[in-house]
């Protein structure tokens, strides 16, 4: 069963983040993009709290102890999901934000080449073609979607917003491996608890993190925060749902063979804007969208 039980998993952790990603947007209308960024965690805390004592009564569980190598892990996972939201959020601020975007999106291949230097993350021949092709084809969508204002093509290999969303990337591809490290380093049979366990540890450095860092500078936050509770709740919920999908499913499956299945997140969000907000979609996004499921059905398939 755990053989393939992790693809379903990043299946629907995929569409809670898309979802969960909408919701926040709609929260930086009334608050900062820290805060809304605070919100995923101060938020989602508690459900992942709940989530974590509901499997260990269940159970019968006790919480192990939390050795140097598990802490280290969680805290540099932490560090490097906040260091790439901080930096994919700073593209909002840059002329050349769909270069930027576009590179920041190379996170599953990032997360394949950075596993298999130092991760000891052995990847086949099919599964890089399918990672490939899966980030092909987000590249794709992406760019098919957005105008790049006249950028030149040596502009786009040279652009300061090319170099940040590739640091992004690497971000978001170092805080994957990491969780899988943290989880796997428990050493316990029971995969749901071990990445439970590493959820709410991530969630709770990541939280007194960015919330001391918002009340030393930016107090004013948690007053808008407060205003918009109820929308934060369920930002939190869909937080928590979507974390707690890619922490088991990075337990089981090696990290760069679930952030190639996840990808499937950008095809929700074009479906979202074609269906649901009657947006145009350029045959580029529809190409891109097909790229991306070949990727994942050669993975599936082959890898």
């Amino acid at each position: 069963m755990e053989s393939w039980i992790w693809i379903p998993i990043t299946l629907v952790a995929a569409l809670v983040q898309a979802v969960r990603t909408a919701m926040q947007k709609h929260l930086t209308g009334g608050m900062g993009v820290q805060a809304a960024t605070l919100v995923r965690f101060l938020f989602g805390l508690p459900f992942a709290a709940a989530y974590l004592f509901a499997l260990m009564t269940v159970n019968g569980y006790q919480l192990p102890q939390l050795h140097a190598t598990f802490l280290a892990s969680c805290a540099a996972a932490a560090a490097a999901q906040i260091m790439a939201t901080a930096l994919l959020i700073h593209l909002f601020s840059l002329r050349n934000f769909a270069v930027g975007t576009s590179y920041s999106r190379t996170e599953a291949f990032l997360t394949g080449l950075i596993g298999a230097a130092f991760f000891a993350e052995v990847i086949d021949a099919a599964g890089w073609v399918a990672i490939g092709v899966s980030v092909a084809g987000v590249l794709v969508m992406t760019w098919g979607g957005r105008r790049l204002g006249g950028i030149s093509a040596v502009a786009v290999f040279t652009d300061r917003s090319m170099a940040i969303g590739l640091a992004s990337g690497c971000g978001f591809a170092l805080a994957s491996l990491f969780i899988r490290q943290a989880s796997l380093s428990l050493g316990h049979d029971d995969w749901l608890f071990t990445a439970a366990l590493t959820l709410v540890t991530i969630i709770l450095i990541q939280t007194a993190t960015l919330g001391s860092y918002l009340l030393v500078r930016r107090p004013g936050e948690f007053l808008a925060i407060a205003r918009q509770w109820r929308a934060c709740i369920l930002v939190g919920l869909t937080s928590m749902l979507g974390s707690a999908g890619w922490f088991t499913a990075m337990t089981i499956e090696r990290a760069a063979y679930v952030k190639a299945v996840g990808q499937i997140e950008f095809v929700f969000t074009l479906l979202a804007s074609i269906y649901v907000f009657r947006e145009r979609s350029s045959g580029l996004e529809l190409a891109g969208m097909l790229m991306v499921v070949a990727g994942i059905v050669v993975l599936l398939v082959y890898g």
